[in-house]
């Protein structure tokens, strides 16, 4: 059995991320490193999810349940610490893929990696572009999606082997130096398909009727969880085809700004560079065919 690494999420019924995310982490890792925490207890959750340690939650709706999601979170990824090298935590819908010119896996490259640090992979967002990519995502999700932008929201310091505190949503964390090696992406995939992602704006869109709160600023959910803030689905994911192309796909410059613009959020303890929106789209070199 292996101590380098475990991996942590929390979910309700996203039941289609769930089961990529387990074929990605518990094969890798062996789902007795995997660590879910079932908001709500749902059956299919648990049933999915067999073999790993999961944690069953009252699933009551609350308007800042992010908040406490997040405090639970930070309370388990420093909880477990102590016994793995490194604790890889997020959204189910969020996946740390190395490169695979590396030619190893993520545990590898963790067994690998210097301890008592952060590490902050580039978010990349896998998109659906609905117009040239017609295959189903089966036992692979890159291969069908090739297509990708670079998601500064989404470079979260996910990877930890050192007491933090990380804030809600994940994308910051209390520790004063960024580490984002080249080898590593986080892949979001909120996008990487057009009929799961507008099964789950419904869903969402449901928690926040039951919560009774009418704007993101009433709470602390994102703002994309409201139906007045979801746009019409398919002219969302029409719109990618129109966004330029980039000739190759070099992350290096993304990395610089990354490291250049980096410093402290105020007077918050956490720590932060700038996240500006990328226009361009890339795709993703074959040798990440696979890797997800």
């Amino acid at each position: 059995m292996q101590s380098t690494a475990c991996a942590i999420t929390m979910l309700r019924d996203d039941l289609f991320f769930l089961e990529i995310w387990l074929r990605h982490y518990g094969d890798m890792l062996g789902r007795e490193n995997c660590y879910v925490i079932a908001h709500g207890r749902e059956p299919e959750v648990l049933a999915m999810a067999e073999g790993c340690n999961i944690i069953g939650i009252p699933g009551e709706h609350h308007k800042n349940f992010d908040m406490k999601r997040w405090r639970l979170l930070n309370n388990l990824v420093m909880g477990l610490n102590p016994y793995y090298k490194h604790v890889i935590v997020g959204d189910v819908d969020e996946l740390v893929v190395v490169d695979p010119a590396e030619g190893k896996t993520l545990l590898d490259w963790l067994e690998d990696a210097p301890e008592r640090r952060v590490f902050t992979p580039l978010g990349l967002e896998v998109l659906h572009r609905i117009d040239v990519e017609d295959e189903a995502i089966g036992a692979q999700v890159l291969g069908p999606r090739r297509h990708v932008r670079v998601a500064p929201h989404y470079s979260k310091p996910c990877i930890v082997s050192i007491g933090t505190k990380i804030a809600r949503g994940g994308h910051f964390a209390q520790f004063d130096k960024l580490f984002t090696p080249d080898a590593l992406y986080l892949m979001h995939l909120k996008f990487v398909d057009f009929g799961a992602y507008s099964a789950a704006m419904d869903r969402r869109n449901q928690v926040t009727e039951a919560v009774q709160v009418e704007s993101y600023k009433d709470a602390a959910i994102g703002r994309h969880w409201f139906a007045a803030e979801r746009g019409e689905d398919r002219a969302v994911f029409e719109a990618f085809a129109e966004m330029p192309l980039a000739s190759d796909f070099d992350m290096r410059p993304i990395r610089r700004a990354m490291q250049r613009s980096w410093k402290a959020r105020g007077n918050t303890g956490f720590w932060a560079f700038d996240r500006p929106e990328y226009d361009q789209l890339y795709i993703l070199p074959e040798r990440f065919n696979g890797a997800l």
